[in-house]
């Protein structure tokens, strides 16, 4: 039996239950992302059309591009798309439609219309398994009332899946990564602690329900609170974790921040997987290539630092401003770079 057919034959009987979709992968979810400094790298200097129409491009690495099609409204584009980050075909769905409609909700618009993006090992994995995983995609989608309209599919040696989103927002309301100011306070909407419960799952099986939910929900809410509460400075904390993420706005900013690490929240187990060691790759670049940008007080350890940077995939919204019922973690400041205290 060739490599081919005993992989093959695995799946087939995988199909009663057994199947392990992260094993068809070398990474999971945003943790699989071109690490942030090679990104930056590569795209430098490229910076599309620029033009007067042009409200929110690729300058600072914000979640959506922006263009002004009318004085009263602005169309946001986006995508994103990545390798199983759970074994459950139609979880895996629904979680990388809620990251990709994401982008949206931080921008402060609202999703009108999606398209699907896969790549599937059709000779190896079931077709059947990738309408599940569309599936999921299509009921995320409906949840936030955005059709799903086609898409495109190549055959591909990983499984891949995610989309392509179109959205809409008032050009005066959209919530930016440089539109920070110092004196506020930071808020971030989801725990932490993800990319180490997904890797955990990747090495042992081990399911996190709570884990999965919280990557399936919406930003929807929080999005709309953020406008409503006036705000005009947010991204979502995902690949490249909080530090990352932070660090691109303070930096697009001109400005600094404080995060109080006992003030972020932190997903059920995420301490037990550090400590057991279930710490990604792209966990550790986000450190390594944010660290020169760090301060911190003595009683701050690595394992803070690394919690911090973990490779979050459908995260929360991080917002410079305060919304009722998320936790305060941090507040910006006139000067530069990150003080972890």
């Amino acid at each position: 039996m060739n490599e081919t057919q005993a992989t093959t034959n695995d799946v087939e009987q995988g199909t009663h239950g057994a199947l392990r979709l992260t094993d068809y992968a070398h990474g999971g979810g945003c943790a699989c992302k071109i690490p942030p400094g090679e990104l930056e790298d590569a795209v430098r200097g490229l910076i599309g059309q620029p033009g007067a129409d042009v409200l929110v491009g690729l300058d600072s690495g914000d979640d959506a591009a922006a263009v002004l099609v009318r004085e009263d409204l602005a169309v946001l584009t986006t995508a994103d798309f990545f390798t199983p980050v759970v074994n459950d075909a139609l979880d895996w769905g629904r979680i990388a439609a809620a990251n990709a409609l994401s982008d949206i909700y931080a921008m402060g618009g609202r999703p009108i219309t999606a398209i699907n993006l896969v790549g599937w090992p059709r000779d190896v994995l079931p077709i059947e398994v990738m309408t599940e995983v569309l599936r999921g995609g299509l009921s995320v989608a409906s949840q936030a009332g955005c059709p799903v309209l086609g898409g495109h599919s190549i055959d591909d040696p990983e499984p891949k899946y995610g989309m392509a989103v179109t959205g809409v927002a008032h050009p005066d309301q959209l919530l930016r990564n440089d539109a920070a100011r110092p004196g506020l306070p930071i808020t971030l909407t989801k725990p932490l602690g993800v990319g180490l419960l997904n890797n955990r799952h990747k090495k042992t099986g081990e399911v996190f329900p709570e884990a999965v939910e919280m990557m399936a929900a919406l930003n929807r809410e929080a999005s709309e609170a953020a406008v409503a509460a006036g705000v005009r400075a947010a991204t979502d904390v995902t690949g490249f974790g909080l530090l990352g993420h932070l660090h691109k706005m303070v930096r697009a900013s001109g400005i600094g921040a404080v995060i109080d690490v006992k003030a972020v929240p932190l997903l059920d187990g995420s301490l037990e997987a550090l400590r057991d060691g279930f710490v990604s790759g792209g966990t550790r670049r986000n450190l390594e290539w944010v660290r020169p940008h760090l301060a911190s007080t003595g009683t701050v350890t690595e394992d803070d630092l690394l919690l911090l940077a973990d490779a979050q995939t459908s995260g929360g919204l991080l917002v410079i401003g305060e919304l009722p019922g998320y936790p305060v973690i941090g507040h910006t400041t006139a000067g530069r770079g990150i003080e972890i205290r």
